[in-house]
């Protein structure tokens, strides 16, 4: 079964009250949840179920197959299994998805859910298609212990750490939603949605790439986030190569060696700032690792290099962190830790509350131009999602409200905490 293994890093500051880390909760018919279980772990419940070791090797990569490689969520359906062995598993097991309160579609096309857990808490998914890929952005908590003053879910409580099954989850709903499962599978959605998907890419899926950027730091989840990607990655199931696969941290310097070392996925790094007082107010975990810590993190992230660069992620914001004078110190700090590096500009995205206002469009464009003349890739990104408030920056549980006076005192209790 899925356990949580205690975290290797504290979450900095004693600022809430919930346990982060989660044991998965028994269900009340006492079966047992594949989803998010490696090939091992499956093996090990087997056995634990009552089947020796040989019957539990050969089952555990027969339902491996058929969870992450055709998406199948029914016993019955599993039909290289023997009618009796089928029956013996829908009595001990079942393989889940996340519940969907609420999915929404953008007039871009980009698409929202608003997921539940078996425990009442509430996250959010994004996917959004282009016209040579389509990118899920997974969440990997239930709120947020950072407060990230442009971001919307910055200002949520973390409840708690997202389970490798519900970050799994997530990428099966997509699937199942996109109709992207081998025909016959009984995941698959409409025909004429899964016709669709080849204009996407040459084996036809519309999900090609996936972006550990939705609610919540990553590197603050590590253990859950690699063994779910780990299972993501596995070539006998979703079979999603690591380099379609971007893990963006705010900068938790400690973890991001053993990110490199142990996942290996594609890194993004939330700069937004290149002096220390702006980004101490814009991303407070500045205080606790500043700016050169973290662009040394980088430098030594492990195969890190032009064919794989770094992206790093700069929300523009007037008047706070988009001047040319900004723009030079980006070109300069990059090029000073010799980092092979990409910098996505992004145009910030409104929320209810927030203080900022988004750079016009002739100054990010006048602050592209500079870093590229800096030998930079600097593209803008365009804004997805908006009006479903599922751009970069907007997601946060509809149902998480608090008033202004309360926003204030959690951003305080979090910068208090940081230190």
């Amino acid at each position: 079964m899925q356990t949580a293994a205690n975290p290797l890093m504290p979450i900095p500051g004693l600022i809430d009250p919930v346990p982060v880390p989660r044991a998965v909760t028994p269900r009340e018919d006492g079966r047992v949840d594949l989803m998010g279980l490696s090939r091992p772990q499956i093996k090990g419940v087997l056995e634990e179920a009552g089947l020796d070791q040989k019957q539990a090797k050969l089952r555990s990569k027969q339902l491996f197959h058929w969870l992450y490689h055709r998406g199948e969520t029914d016993f019955d359906a599993m039909t290289d299994l023997a009618k009796p062995m089928r029956g013996w598993m829908a009595e001990r097991f079942v393989v889940g998805r996340p519940e969907v309160v609420e999915a929404q579609v953008s007039s871009d096309g980009t698409r929202k859910w608003l997921l539940r857990s078996d425990d009442g808490q509430d996250y959010e998914m994004v996917f959004i298609p282009d016209a040579d890929r389509g990118t899920l952005c997974v969440s990997s908590q239930v709120g947020c212990t950072l407060n990230c003053r442009f971001c919307h879910t910055g200002t949520m409580r973390l409840v708690r750490n997202l389970t490798p099954g519900e970050i799994v989850g997530q990428v099966m709903l997509a699937r199942d939603a996109l109709g992207e499962w081998p025909k016959g599978s009984m995941a698959s959605a409409n025909d004429d949605e899964a016709d669709d998907a080849s204009q996407y890419s040459p084996d036809g899926r519309m999900l090609t790439n996936i972006v550990m950027m939705g609610m919540g730091e990553p590197l603050y989840n590590f253990d859950h986030v690699r063994d779910a990607l780990k299972v993501v990655m596995d070539g006998d199931g979703l079979a999603l190569s690591k380099r379609r696969i971007t893990l963006s941290t705010s900068g938790v310097v400690p973890m991001m060696a053993r990110a490199g070392e142990e996942i290996g996925v594609n890194l993004a790094v939330s700069l937004h700032a290149v002096t220390k007082d702006v980004r101490d107010e814009l991303v407070p975990l500045n205080k606790k690792y500043g700016i050169e810590q973290l662009l040394q993190a980088c430098a030594d992230y492990p195969n890190a290099n032009n064919a794989r660069r770094i992206t790093f992620e700069y929300v523009m914001i007037k008047d706070k962190n988009d001047s040319d004078d900004d723009a030079r110190e980006l070109v300069r700090l990059l090029r000073q830790y010799k980092l092979p590096a990409k910098v996505n500009l992004i145009p910030f995205n409104p929320w209810p509350g927030t203080d900022y206002e988004c750079s016009t469009p002739e100054r990010i464009r006048a602050f592209s131009t500079i870093v590229f003349e800096g030998g930079i890739s600097a593209p803008v990104r365009t804004p997805r999602g908006r009006d479903i408030m599922a751009a970069c920056g907007q997601l946060k549980s509809a149902s998480e409200k608090k008033s202004r006076a309360e926003l204030d005192r959690l951003a305080a209790e979090k910068q208090a905490a940081l230190g």
